[in-house]
């Protein structure tokens, strides 16, 4: 039995970074992503289709997000 590890990253929608970035503390994200889109992020840059988030929540009370995964056997 092979024992696997496989690394990846997840992302958020521009509209949910857009809600978040607007307040203090995030200044820095807020110009980065005015800047930089998927299209030309170097990880995501090949797609965002298996790493979108479905992301609940508003700023208030907290966010979830969930992104479901395929795992074979």
């Amino acid at each position: 039995m092979l024992n696997r590890i496989k690394t990846s990253q997840f992302t958020f929608s521009i509209c949910s970074l857009n809600e978040v970035y607007i307040y203090s503390g995030y200044g820095a994200g807020a110009r980065n992503l005015a800047q930089i889109g998927y299209p030309t992020d170097n990880v995501f840059s090949d797609g965002t289709a298996l790493q979108m988030s479905r992301v609940t929540g508003n700023l208030k009370e907290g966010y979830v997000a969930t992104l479901n995964l395929n795992v074979s056997s």
